[in-house]
């Protein structure tokens, strides 16, 4: 592979995962396992004994796989990590932007969360979007309280990270958000829940200035065709139609992806697919995230020869 900057733009960090989903709890068990929402799901690669799924670990993938840098986002089902994440964005600041995390699955409250969030220096905060519609209750991202903390975010220069509930159902909410908040920096998750109907409408969401539209989970909604992953490069194409390659980022949803496929894996059927030029490639893999999240002097990882080359 010639160098070339990688930004993993949706990726995951945990000290413990411990948290209650629509009345069901999420536990990390041992060898990778979790306790998850009444069943026991293979959550991590099985080498992650002690359900720690820590920085070092990643950062040591992100080397052999020679990513330069990571987006670390958060999800209701790990349980918070915005006290973790405070160590690690101080730690790795260089190569690992961390998002915080607010709790929106209550009335009130969040917009301070929020404001405390940007005095420890977070400059994004992650909102999985998609918890916020259950059988027994929704929560609108645009009550009064959402839209008072979207505006304090775009004042504050920070990025809305979020996940959306499969199809149009949040779509009509986001437009709300981007007509009120401009300025404000929006990336979109799980490309949009491309496998579901209904997909296209989140991407053109990025037909906004500020909004993004980040690939993780993809090889996740694709793993039924599985590696070269050839549906998926084809929806990639199909977004860019839409939107342009500039408002599109890789992201492989690590650690739950890696049951599956090696971190490699998770972005080299980009590098060999034929429906891209190789200047798409490089924006869609790296270039977008890394000016989108402002990574500066990013370095490519030197090449370490398997031993079975």
């Amino acid at each position: 592979m010639k160098d070339m900057i990688i930004v993993d733009a949706h990726a995951h960090l945990w000290k413990k995962q411990d948290a209650v989903v629509e009345g069901k709890k999420i536990l990390s068990l041992e060898n990778g396992k979790s306790m998850f929402m009444g069943e026991v799901r293979q959550m991590m690669p099985a080498y992650m004994t002690d359900g720690f799924n820590s920085a070092e670990r990643f950062l040591a993938n992100m080397d052999y796989a020679r990513v330069s840098a990571a987006v670390i986002t958060q999800e209701y089902i790990d349980g918070q990590q915005n006290g973790y994440l405070s160590e690690v964005k101080e730690r790795f600041p260089d190569r690992l932007f961390c998002c915080g995390m607010v709790e929106m699955r209550r009335d009130s409250g969040f917009l301070q969360e929020a404001q405390n969030l940007c005095a420890q220096g977070f400059k994004a905060i992650k909102i999985p979007a998609q918890r916020l519609r259950i059988p027994s209750h929704t929560w609108m991202l645009t009550s009064a309280e959402s839209m008072e903390m979207f505006k304090f975010m775009e004042r504050n220069g920070m990025i809305l990270s979020i996940d959306l509930a499969p199809g149009t159902t949040q779509v009509a909410e986001m437009e709300e958000i981007i007509a009120e908040c401009p300025d404000l920096k929006i990336a979109v998750g799980h490309f949009g829940m491309v496998t579901v109907d209904g997909w296209e409408e989140q991407i053109k969401l990025a037909r906004h200035k500020n909004v993004m539209i980040e690939s993780g989970g993809i090889t996740w909604l694709f793993n039924a065709e599985f590696y070269p992953f050839t549906g998926a490069v084809k929806a990639i194409r199909r977004a860019a139609d839409l939107v342009g390659m500039d408002h599109l980022m890789w992201g492989s949803d690590y650690p739950r992806t890696m049951v599956a496929v090696t971190y490699r894996m998770s972005y080299d059927f980009v590098l060999k697919s034929d429906f891209l030029t190789e200047q798409e490639k490089s924006m869609f893999l790296g270039q977008n995230a890394e000016k989108f999240y402002g990574f500066r002097n990013l370095t490519v990882p030197p090449y370490i020869k398997n031993m079975v080359e």
